[in-house]
């Protein structure tokens, strides 16, 4: 399972014209499923994405998780937005090809199995719609963009 995350001031997926999902400062995720992914990669990567020490403390240093943004127990936002396109392989050509990804189904039930997660261990979660054409709107905060693959 592999995901790309973006400390953002501020996050918001839009389908058909109408926002689904929202957060202000936190996390957009965007989650990929592969081929062969269980529900134990997607509570791995849960688990380290909660605990990714990628918001600054007082000193300007990254020692904050989400979970804990301003140092006082205040959580930030979490944006969970399933993305198959995160698994293309651009190796054969200019066209990719995205046989890595989970199948639709296989996808979906991983992607659900991490939202229901996060909810549960995470009281500000937001999500996108799965399989949906989504326009992600974000103020990246740094910027900051790191790729984590849970294998």
């Amino acid at each position: 399972m592999q995901a790309l995350i973006q400390r953002v001031a501020h996050a918001r997926v839009d389908v058909g014209g109408q926002t689904v999902g929202q957060i202000g400062p936190g996390l957009l995720v965007l989650l990929c499923a592969e081929r062969g992914d269980t529900e134990a990669h997607a509570d791995k990567l849960l688990a380290k994405l909660l605990k990714l020490r990628i918001f600054s403390d007082d000193a300007g240093k990254m020692n904050r998780s989400v979970q804990d943004l301003d140092g006082k127990g205040t959580p930030g936002g979490l944006l969970l937005v399933s993305q198959f396109t995160l698994a293309a392989d651009l190796s054969g050509g200019n066209r990719p090809s995205f046989t890595q990804a989970a199948a639709p189904d296989d996808g979906r039930r991983l992607y659900d199995h991490c939202v229901a997660q996060a909810r549960a261990s995470h009281p500000n979660v937001a999500t996108g719609v799965f399989a949906a054409d989504m326009q992600v709107h974000l103020l990246n905060d740094g910027p900051v963009t790191i790729p984590m693959r849970i294998v």
